[in-house]
């Protein structure tokens, strides 16, 4: 809990970004750690069982009873002696008061309580663990949202470049055609690229638009709100495979979590032995009781008050409760054993879920350099091949396709750019490091 509270007091820097200005990553995780839904339950759900750990949930502390009461009673009574005399008493009143307080403690109940208590404190320890798991969960899924704003965004530009390409294009065409240097072929298939390309521009801004709700909705604020991101992207330099799987084994939440669990059906297996334990228990009171009756004969009294102390310690033992405590020990000992082959699951599944992460995170790289060489290269052909397209040597499909290669290239670079970044995101949760990481 304290990793995530430092993580959240060094990026709550502000929360009101409603304008047009670019989103910093900072502001965007400041935003998403204050207002995303998921993490404000989390944030309740820790409390809750920050509550249950408490003492006063612990069965330590004796409970106090306080008790007060009062009757009436009006009856006629008729009351005949050995001598053969009779009394009678009519509408004879009786009242009576009452007040106790009571304090009962268990001084022993098998180490049920010690043990209890012991598995509410590991059940925060454990519920902590999945706070930090879905804020590592809700941080990745924003930066997902995040860089898929960001590509659409370079997309739509390079798209729209290419648009303006095409359309003077389609005029250069129709001044050719005008001037009778060009066949009306020419403007036909000029015509029908600036259409297509026309197309694939609002198809770009639709997915813009949806992908910045997506964004806002992660950000827990209205998906209507103006947003613009920061395209820059820096990638860690010092990652290493070998240490990856270290920090993973030490720190992953989910391996984490099956740990804590085995500690927890430890308890349960302390707590359920309990019930071949015996029971002691303490039991003190303080009492006050007072009667006021009419008289039925001259012997009869008139008031009564009592006041005391009363204590005693009561001792139980159930020397056999028909195989109950026997059946549940023997359960919670397979429940260990079954969290335990979990736990050995999970370690294989974080190893190779590392492995093939990193292997991603290594192609991806390799695949933004060559991306941005093949971007170098193809706007060398196209500036090439636009001169030569000018000086009518060589044929409209020729520029085209210089032009389709170009576009191409670009997309693949924004596309490889925040593949890579988001494998590198996806490397450092598994490590378990993603909330101390400054670098997004």
């Amino acid at each position: 809990m304290k990793k995530i509270n430092i993580f959240i007091g060094m990026l709550l820097i502000g929360t009101s970004f409603y304008g047009q200005e670019t989103l910093s990553k900072e502001k965007a995780v400041a935003l998403t750690l204050e207002n995303n839904y998921d993490i404000r339950v989390t944030k309740n759900n820790l409390e809750t069982a920050k509550n249950n750990k408490s003492i006063y949930n612990s069965g330590y502390l004796p409970t106090v009873t306080g008790k007060a009461g009062a009757n009436y009673s009006n009856n006629d009574t008729d009351l005949e002696f050995q001598g053969g005399n009779v009394n009678t008493v009519t509408g004879a009143e009786s009242k009576s008061y009452n007040a106790s307080i009571g304090v009962n403690y268990t001084i022993f109940n098998g180490f049920n309580r010690q043990n209890t208590f012991k598995r509410l404190k590991e059940n925060y320890n454990l519920t902590e663990l999945q706070a930090r798991q879905v804020m590592e969960n809700t941080i990745t899924t924003l930066f997902i949202a995040y860089y898929e704003v960001g590509r659409l965004s370079e997309n739509k530009e390079t798209q729209k470049q290419a648009l303006e390409i095409s359309k003077k294009r389609l005029e250069r065409a129709k001044y050719g055609f005008d001037y009778g240097q060009n066949t009306r072929l020419e403007v036909l298939n000029a015509e029908v690229d600036v259409n297509n390309d026309s197309i694939t521009y609002i198809d770009i801004k639709r997915q813009l638009a949806n992908a910045k709700r997506d964004l806002n909705v992660v950000l827990g604020r209205s998906v209507s709100t103006p947003v613009a991101v920061d395209t820059s992207v820096l990638y860690a330099s010092n990652l290493n495979l070998e240490e990856i799987l270290q920090q993973a084994k030490a720190n992953n939440a989910g391996l984490l979590q099956a740990k804590k669990n085995i500690d927890l059906r430890k308890l349960d297996v302390k707590i359920n032995r309990a019930g071949w334990m015996p029971n002691v228990s303490l039991t003190s009171s303080y009492a006050w009781n007072k009667s006021n009756s009419d008289p039925t004969n001259q012997f009869s009294p008139i008031s009564n008050t009592q006041t005391g102390l009363s204590a005693g310690v009561n001792f139980s033992w159930d020397l056999f409760d028909g195989g109950r405590t026997k059946t549940n020990v023997a359960n919670a000992k397979i429940a260990l054993e079954t969290q335990e082959i979990q736990k050995e699951q999970q370690e294989e599944q974080l190893e190779r879920n590392v492995s093939n992460a990193w292997e991603t995170y290594q192609n991806s790289l390799f695949s933004l350099q060559v991306q941005e060489k093949n971007v170098e290269t193809n706007k060398l052909n196209f500036e090439r091949t636009n001169e030569r397209y000018k000086l009518g040597q060589i044929t409209s499909i020729d520029f085209r396709q210089a032009q389709v290669n170009l576009i191409n290239a670009e997309l693949s670079v924004s596309n490889a750019k925040y593949v890579a970044k988001n494998a590198e995101l996806q490397l450092l949760q598994l490590a378990g490091t993603l909330l101390d990481n400054k670098n997004f």
